[in-house]
């Protein structure tokens, strides 16, 4: 009897911190949940920011609205990006399907994830890929598009997506890094530029375009001309 007593005092801890942690886990899972509405009015800072300022490394951003931003640039992250944003409901089950089996039109792996998913994980999730990242990234992009109108999921993607490689973040940071002007100016090429090094701001570059950053942004300025009305849902004032 008194074995089995001692043995029962030394699980309450081990059951004690099992709860704790679970509690915990919930409440990581929860929250963004619970502070996504607010995005809606507050412009948010990303997880890679936050990694870059807890580290101590360069980080540089300007907010902008979504009006101040290039039509062209717009449009061209559309069509590099997520051709159905406008359509989709945060997700693209076909897009996946697609990922799945074939490549891009420019020769390399074709992502997977919308503009929403890619705002969800920049906002609330970590970098690289896993299925455990996805499975969460998921449900949160169905929640952002449930409760922000596209117009504002841009918004925030455009001022929270790495656009250079020394900590420029959004669009106005990127401009200014590869072409000296604002994301208001930029042209119809200079945008399908920028839209090219989005997979990866640090070995792409716009301010010196290799082979495939310059072929890429000649298929999306053509994309963008035969698929205009692809960001139908973010015009306005």
């Amino acid at each position: 009897m008194e074995a089995a007593h001692k043995r029962r005092i030394m699980k309450q801890p081990a059951r004690c911190f099992a709860v704790f942690f679970a509690f915990a886990l919930a409440v990581l899972v929860l929250m963004p949940y619970a502070i996504a509405p607010f995005y809606r009015f507050i412009d948010p800072v990303s997880t890679p920011m936050l990694w870059r300022w807890a580290t101590g490394a360069q980080v540089e951003r300007m907010v902008v609205p979504l009006n101040r931003i290039s039509p062209a640039l717009r449009l061209a992250v559309i069509v590099a990006e997520d051709g159905s944003f406008c359509r989709n409901p945060g997700i693209d089950l076909g897009a996946i399907r697609e990922a799945l089996r074939q490549s891009s039109d420019a020769g390399e792996a074709r992502g997977a994830s919308t503009l929403t998913q890619q705002t969800a994980k920049n906002l609330f999730l970590w970098q690289g890929r896993s299925f455990v990242r996805k499975a969460l990234e998921i449900p949160l992009a169905l929640w952002l598009n449930l409760v922000l109108p596209k117009r504002r999921i841009l918004e925030i993607y455009f001022n929270i997506a790495e656009w250079g490689p020394n900590g420029e973040f959004g669009a106005e940071a990127g401009a200014r890094w590869a072409f000296g002007k604002s994301a208001h100016d930029l042209t119809a090429h200079e945008a399908a530029e920028l839209a090219a090094i989005l997979p990866n701001p640090v070995q792409r570059s716009a301010r010196a375009p290799g082979l495939m950053v310059r072929r890429l942004a000649g298929l999306y300025v053509r994309r963008a001309a035969d698929f205009s009305g692809l960001d139908a849902c973010v015009r306005g004032p």
